[in-house]
């Protein structure tokens, strides 16, 4: 019978994962790991995609993705695996910014793990960031609508023009809710039952 893994497990699995040890020091290659020497520029730097240009990217896409044919790929896969190079090129210039002191030999160890456990990753993470981006879009398009609706019925109902219209619907609106409410009252005051529950309030 096999155990079922414990949450200690779990992490520890997710840490060697996360983690290359070069030369006694150990090296984060989850870029997120490094978040708290992150300043705002930086963070933002990193978890939103677009930030390097297609020059950038696109000589490294063999690189980090050697058994991918890109012509097979559609547009949207493209896209996908473009924001994931970008996070393998972020990480490693981040690597090397809190790594200084490792040698190119070390970098390329460093960057042969992350290419074999951190494609997936990297992969969803760029998805859930455009799918929050594309929310994002949808909603300020939304509130977008919404007050250029409210300041064109603004816009109309300020014209004089519109105004005067709008007075005589007015008061044909308030004298029928007036007869309406007036007959009411008379039709109310000539019945018994009405006449009777008035004469016993008294």
């Amino acid at each position: 019978m096999v155990k079922p893994k414990s949450p200690d497990n779990k992490i520890s699995n997710h840490l060697q994962q996360d983690v290359v040890k070069i030369a006694g020091k150990t090296i984060f290659i989850n870029p997120f790991l490094y978040w708290r020497r992150f300043d705002e520029n930086t963070n933002r730097w990193l978890r939103e995609p677009g930030q390097m240009s297609e020059e950038q990217i696109q000589p490294n896409r063999n690189r980090f993705y050697p058994e991918i044919d890109w012509s097979d790929l559609s547009q949207d896969q493209k896209l996908v695996k473009d924001a994931s190079v970008e996070m393998f090129l972020k990480t490693l210039e981040l690597i090397s910014t809190f790594h200084p002191q490792l040698n190119s030999g070390q970098l390329l160890e460093v960057e042969r793990k992350m290419a074999i456990t951190k494609k997936l990753p990297f992969e969803k993470w760029v998805k859930k960031s455009f799918a929050k981006k594309a929310r994002a879009e949808e909603n300020e398009k939304r509130k977008f609508q919404r007050e250029r609706f409210i300041r064109s019925w603004k816009e109309w109902l300020s014209l004089e023009n519109t105004q005067q219209a709008l007075l005589p619907i007015i008061v044909v609106v308030f004298v029928s809710a007036f007869i309406g409410w007036s007959s009411g009252v008379s039709k109310n005051s000539c019945n018994p039952y009405f006449e009777q529950n008035l004469d016993q309030s008294m």
